[in-house]
This record gives C-alpha cells, structure tokens and sequence, in this order.
C-alpha cells in the first residue's frame, strides 16, 4: 500500500477497484469559511501579476526593449533577442519547478510560493533600474537575460505552489473556479499593467515615456511584490500537506518518486502532452496578436493599449465562465472544446486582425504584390530562434529586409546564377551579395538596400505605418475576445485537473515539472511565429505550428486523461 493510500477516505477503494469506481464528491467548504477562502485565493493569486506585467511589457514594449537593450545589433536580430528574451524564463521555468516545486513538498506550500514572490518581485524591479546598451555595452543585454532567467525560476515554482494551495483549501464543487483564479488574476494583471503604461505615456509624453519612463511600470511592480508578500505571510500551511506531515507521509525524495516510478512518471507525461502544452500553446496564440499589431501591422501604441486593455476585461469573464463550467460539465470536454476551438479560430481571427488594423496594407498587397525572386540554392530556411546564423546571401538579404518591414511577401524561383531581387509591382531592387564583407561593409549595404526597399514599398502605396483613423479598435476587441473565449476553455480547467490526478505526497513537484517543461511549448511560440514570417513571407505561418501542438494535445488527453471533476483530492495514489 502506498503512503498516500493511509489517507484515503473509510471504505475507498484501492488499486484496480479504485480506478473503475467513481470517485466520491467532498463536501463544500463551511460557509464560515467563505472569508478565509477568499483570502487564500487572492494571496496566492497575486503571484501572477508579475507574469501579467511581464506578458504586457514584454509585448507592445518589444520595440522600447530592442532598442533599449539590443540597439548593438541588426533591426532584425534586435527583434528576435527582444522576443527571446521573453523566452528565455520558459527555459528557466522546469529548473525552478524542481528547485520550488520539492521544496513546497518538502517543506510546506506557503514557504515555497512565499519564497518566489520575492525573487520574482526582486528581478522585476532590477530590470527597471538595468543600464541600456549604449551605457555599458554587451553587459546590458547579458544582465537582461539572467534577470529573465531568475524571474523563470521564480515563474517555475509560483504557478504549482500557487494552485496547490488553493486547490488544497477548495471543496471539489468549486475547485475548478477557485484554482482558475490563477489565471483570472493574470488576466486583471494585464488590465492593471495596461492602466499603468497608459498613465505614464499620457503623462510623460510618447518620447520621455521610450527614453526613460518605460522602467516606471517596472519598479511599481515592487508594491504589488510588497502586498502579496504581507498577504502570504497571513496565511496558514495547506491543512492536507499538514495531514500528510502528522501522519509520516511526506515524500523524502519527491523528485526521485515522481520520475523514477512509472505510474507517477506516466501520468506526469500523460499531463504534459495532453493538457500543459496544449494550454501554452492556446495561450501564446492568444496573446501573439499583440506582437502582430505591434510589429507587423504597426498600429499606433496608444490604440494597441487600448486593444489589450478591452481583450483582457473580456478574458476575465471568459476564465469566470470556463471554470465554473468545469465545475459542472468537467474538466475534460472543457479544455478540449478550448484546444480544438482555438486551432479552428486562429487563422481567420488572426487575418481578420490584419484587416481590422490596417486595411492599406491589404490594398497595397493586393495591388502590388511583393515577390522575392531568387535562386532557391541561396535561400535558407530562415529558421534562426537564437539569432546567431549569417544569412549574407542574397536571397537572404533580401528576405530579411522585407521581413525587417513586416510586409508579407511570396518567393518565386529563378535559374541558377540569376541575381537576387525584391519585384514591389512593376519595380525591382536588386539585393546584394554580402558573403565575404566585414561587419561594416555588410551593415552598409544592409542600409542602403533597406532604404531602396522602403522607396519602392512606398511609391508602391505600402503604408509605414497603420493610419490610426482607420485602425477599428472595437473590432480588433472583439475579434481579440473571441479568439480569447476558446483560449480561457484551454486554460481554466487546466490547474484543477492536474491536481485531481497527481497525489498529494509529490503534488507540488510533479504540478511544477509538468507545467514549466509545456510552457516551452508556447514560450517560443512567438520567436517561432517571427522566425517563420521571415522564411515563408506569410504573417500566418506560425499558426501551423500552435495548430500542430493544439491537435497532438487534443488527441492525448481524448484518448489517454480521465475525468476527475469531484475527485476527492486525499483519495489520489
């Protein structure tokens, strides 16, 4: 009999009999207990501000942070360090799981997500006071990324502790709602970071805001690192860890017991493909439209501000609605309707977007094409999430520099030998070999290519950029919210439903693990999307991919993950 089994309802079932027989239903929570439980969900929420902050910052600020931290580079390579740089705390995440997610099953929930509200405030709050590049050089953009890396460690361990202890605390009626708050907390984080980026470009002026006031929102992240901080020091230890603890049945190797037996470790990878990386995947295509405006379409900052802050206020509701849902229909058919709704949508939401937000663009496409036609011999694939490969032949050159404008474009064969040119209609720039040229001369010839590129795009009617009179910010909301209702379906459900399966001795860990290991799966989603653009010419090639993961997630959890809605969560072995 496994420890977990001593604490398992009277007359339970075990082994075999246990997993046919349905699970009993907990009781609801004393009404008495209704204030407590609102204060353990709102302090172990405010954990996901910070993600909310960074998610905001590191969106419509993208361009603030490229040129801030990775002005030494290409335009281009700017771009993609500055998404990377997002990306990196999603590499840091599965370590910081380990490191907090044993410690939360060893020595209690409260001390470990206690622990990383504190190293995740302290790094935001460094990155605000981060000298730029032209200040120190290449030691801005390497202290950048660690403080990413930390505040991953910090993200890998809060999300697990978090949901735990909620779920720990919720009856199983309401568990489903209760441990969405994570995420409904995330989303009025968004609003919250939105507000407060809006009141410093209004009252500091578009330029004071890009030179310096950028780290405002940054170091006013210390104030929400203080409340949360003061709130969780108020709370109790989860009563089930203490159970555990008072019965002798805390895990001495938790990382050891969940991957090195197998029906942990296969419920675990059952968990990770069939729900977390379909989750992060929904996710980030949720939220990928704020670089698609921002970069591609180029709207004006305000407008976008507006967009996030309408979008978000809708996927409050729709995170509401998703997990009470759950509570009622389960967790399963749940966050299936919300993986396959989400691939289905994406696509057209995303094009509808395009033409919401900048209709010139359409028309100049539409008009005047843009062609690359090259030898495919000198055409790489493009593919360069770590920004580190050449890409100096003339095929090459040329498609990055369209990219580097965010026009789409189509690539046509020529014979070998023939040279490199960008066809803007009638009109043809021809691109330069920069295979052999120094640092100098190539970044010479980059300029000069794009400003001959950026005269033809021009004369051709392309806009630099989207005209803000006929950008339609309400349907950019709308189109933005439904596209967010089947990504809230895909998130809601997801904590309840991985505490439901995962026993209580390894809970932390096993939640922590799983969760950070899929969230690589949508943490490089926007670096994906941007490396494909680059390759393809198409603003939509990246859908393939979070279509691809939203599928095989599908599938899994269709065939492999039962539902657990009411499992009680002490009668989990």
């Amino acid at each position: 009999m496994t420890q977990d089994a001593a604490y398992h309802p009277a007359g339970a079932p075990t082994g075999a009999s246990a997993r046919r027989a349905p699970a009993p239903v907990e009781a609801a929570a004393p009404a008495g207990d209704s204030g407590r439980m609102r204060r353990v969900v709102v302090a172990s929420s405010l954990g996901a501000v910070f993600e909310a902050y960074d998610l905001v910052l590191y969106g419509p600020m993208a361009a603030i942070i490229a040129r801030t931290f990775f002005s030494g580079l290409d335009e281009a390579y700017a771009y993609v360090f500055a998404l990377l740089s997002a990306a990196v705390s999603y590499l840091a995440r599965p370590f910081g799981g380990l490191i907090f997610g044993r410690l939360g099953d060893l020595a209690g929930r409260k001390y470990a997500f206690l622990l990383t509200i504190v190293v995740m405030g302290g790094s935001t709050v460094l990155i605000g006071l981060l000298p730029c590049y032209a200040a120190v050089g290449i030691a801005s953009p390497i202290l950048l990324m660690s403080l990413r890396f930390v505040q991953g460690l910090a993200f890998g361990g809060e999300f697990g502790g978090a949901v735990t202890y909620i779920a720990e605390h919720a009856s199983a009626r309401n568990r489903g709602l209760a441990t969405s708050a994570v995420g409904i907390t995330m989303a009025c984080g968004l609003i919250l970071a939105i507000l407060v980026v809006l009141a410093c470009e209004t009252l500091l002026g578009k330029a004071a805001f890009e030179a310096w006031g950028w780290r405002i929102p940054f170091l006013l992240s210390a104030v929400l690192m203080l409340v949360s901080v003061y709130m969780r020091l108020r709370l109790q230890e989860s009563p089930l860890f203490l159970r555990m603890r008072s019965g002798g049945g805390l895990a001495k190797r938790p990382v050891r017991e969940a991957l090195g037996q197998w029906r942990y470790l296969r419920t675990g990878l059952l968990v990770l493909f069939g729900a977390v990386a379909g989750q992060s995947v929904a996710t980030a295509t949720g939220a990928y439209p704020i670089y698609l405006l921002m970069l591609n379409l180029k709207i004006d900052p305000f407008l976008l501000h507006y967009t996030i802050l309408g979008y978000s206020t809708g996927l409050v509701a729709c995170l509401i609605a998703a997990g009470w849902l759950s509570d009622r229909v389960g967790r399963k058919p749940v966050m299936l309707a919300g993986f396959i709704g989400t691939a289905l949508v994406a696509l057209p939401v995303f094009q509808a977007v395009t033409h919401r937000a900048h209709p010139a663009l359409e028309t100049a496409m539409a008009a005047h094409p843009v062609v690359v036609a090259a030898d495919p011999a000198g055409c790489s694939r493009q593919f360069d999430p770590l920004g580190l490969a050449p890409f100096r032949t003339p095929c090459d050159v040329a498609r990055r520099a369209v990219a580097k404008l965010g026009i789409p474009y189509e690539t046509r064969a020529v014979e070998a030998g023939a040279p490199a040119q960008v066809l803007v209609g009638a009109a043809a720039v021809a691109a330069f070999d920069g295979r052999g040229m120094d640092k100098a001369a190539f970044d010479a010839g980059n300029a000069a290519f794009g400003r001959s590129l950026a005269a033809a795009l021009s004369e051709a009617g392309y806009p630099a950029r989207a005209d803000p009179a006929r950008t339609d910010v309400p349907a950019l909301i709308g189109l933005l919210v439904l596209l967010n209702a089947f990504v809230a379906l895909a998130s809601a459900p997801l904590a309840a439903w991985m505490i439901e399966l995962v026993p209580t001795r390894i809970r932390s860990t096993v939640l922590s693990l799983a969760y950070n290991l899929g969230g690589l799966f949508g943490g490089f989603f926007p670096a994906i999307a941007f490396s494909a653009f680059t390759a393809t010419g198409s603003l939509y090639a990246g859908l393939w991919y979070a279509t691809a993961v939203l599928a095989v997630s599908a599938a899994v959890a269709a065939l492999f993950l039962p539902e657990t809605r009411g499992r009680p969560l002490d009668a989990v072995a």
